[in-house]
């Protein structure tokens, strides 16, 4: 490692890295030994010792993706957040937080994504009924505007912050 990927806990650091700094976290957070954080491995079916675990958490083994699958699961903590940045680690609602964002962004996406093709797929069909068009543009602004207004009932205006 980098002296400057040393010197800071974050991002820097790779999914691997970041798994066995978030194992030993993790475990003392819990006050486990290696050998009680081996047990539960065991339980959860995945095969680990006490000395596997010592050296994961010091970096003389590496781990694969099973067994970090393992942890994250033993943890009771998401895999993508199993192998984010440690120092967010420590703030589980934070990173509760950051995967429910990212996933309402993703959702946001899609629904963009498919509104755009549905609103290609209309455009396409009054290019070859434009006598339509008019009564067809009209009835879809009022139904967004009804939409619009129940969105606005329900969650309140959108703000620009």
């Amino acid at each position: 490692m980098s002296d400057e990927e040393e010197g800071s806990e974050g991002v820097l650091l790779s999914g691997e890295e970041n798994a066995t700094v978030r194992i030993k976290l993790e475990r003392e957070k819990r006050g486990w030994s290696t050998t009680t954080l081996s047990d539960h491995m065991n339980e959860a079916g995945f095969d680990m010792n006490p000395s596997a675990v010592w050296r994961i958490e010091n970096r003389k083994r590496r781990i694969n993706l099973d067994e970090a699958i393992g942890f994250a699961e033993v943890f009771g903590v998401p895999l993508s957040n199993f192998v984010g940045p440690p120092s967010l680690a420590t703030m589980g609602r934070a990173m509760e937080l950051i995967d429910n964002v990212v996933a309402t962004y993703r959702a946001s996406n899609r629904a963009n994504h498919e509104a755009r093709r549905a609103r290609d797929q209309l455009d396409a069909y009054l290019a070859d009924h434009p006598d339509i068009r008019e009564e067809a543009d009209v009835m879809v602004s009022n139904a967004i505007a009804t939409e619009l207004i129940k969105v606005n009932e329900e969650y309140g205006p959108a703000s620009d912050a």
